[in-house]
């Protein structure tokens, strides 16, 4: 890699978001009026070093979805392109890599639900594929204790089995920064076990690593994760002056 290998962005967003209730789509719910796949978009266009985000849609939704990128306001320097998405995640991320065209040296993997990313996490990302590292997740310490439990049925205690060493525990964020070639090899060889894409690398033997996340990266799954998304906003505007 090189520092002038370019870097595209697939953000998978075609998932229902059942945990934050019935209604649109996760990626479409409005945040501060505007839906939050806008506000992850702009967050991944807001690095100078991104030339392309794909967007890859519900497969029922990619004209809305195109429709509501030509309606927001977002930076010049960016091509963005919609493709329809799959029955699962890893099927939605495949997708996006399909339509990536050539020259792409790096690939970023976001979540539509992230929408709040500082640019700085993004750089520092692209930045460690650049200087040579396959696969790269931004992470943050954990702040509790965790505990390893043996599952059980519903409103069942669960017996603790083991309580990990948090110092080596990491909480995973995106964006997860790729060479391309290793992302697509990883898409091609993995189908079970797979909890993100760094996942996939890792089960080629292929080495991960971590640099530092941002605590406002945070994914919106709840209700409650849409009110802490709001008080950011708001402070943004308030310290930003709009």
């Amino acid at each position: 890699m090189t520092s002038e290998s370019r870097t595209a962005v697939v953000i998978p967003a075609a998932g229902r978001g059942v945990r934050l209730g019935p209604g649109a789509p996760k990626a479409l719910r409005a945040l501060n009026g505007t839906p939050m796949l806008i506000h992850a978009v702009r967050a991944m266009a807001e690095s100078r070093a991104v030339s392309l985000v794909v967007v890859v849609a519900p497969a029922d939704g990619a004209p809305e979805v195109k429709t509501l990128l030509d309606d927001h306001a977002l930076p010049e320097r960016t091509d963005f392109l919609v493709v329809p998405g799959g029955d699962t995640r890893q099927e939605s991320v495949r997708a996006g890599l399909d339509a990536l065209p050539p020259g792409f040296d790096i690939v970023l993997v976001h979540d539509a639900a992230r929408p709040l990313v500082p640019v700085d996490t993004v750089d520092g990302v692209i930045e460690a594929v650049r200087d040579g590292a396959g696969a790269v997740v931004p992470a943050l310490p954990l702040a509790d204790t965790v505990k390893q439990v043996e599952p059980q049925a519903a409103g069942v205690p669960e017996p603790v089995v083991a309580t990990p060493e948090r110092a080596r525990l990491r909480a995973v964020q995106t964006p997860q920064g790729f060479d391309r070639a290793l992302l697509v090899r990883a898409h091609e060889s993995v189908t079970e076990n797979v909890t993100d894409d760094a996942s996939m690398v890792e089960q080629l033997g292929e080495a991960v690593v971590v640099v530092p996340g941002h605590e406002e990266a945070f994914k919106v799954t709840r209700p409650l994760d849409l009110v802490l998304a709001e008080a950011v906003l708001a402070r943004r505007r308030a310290n930003d002056g709009f």
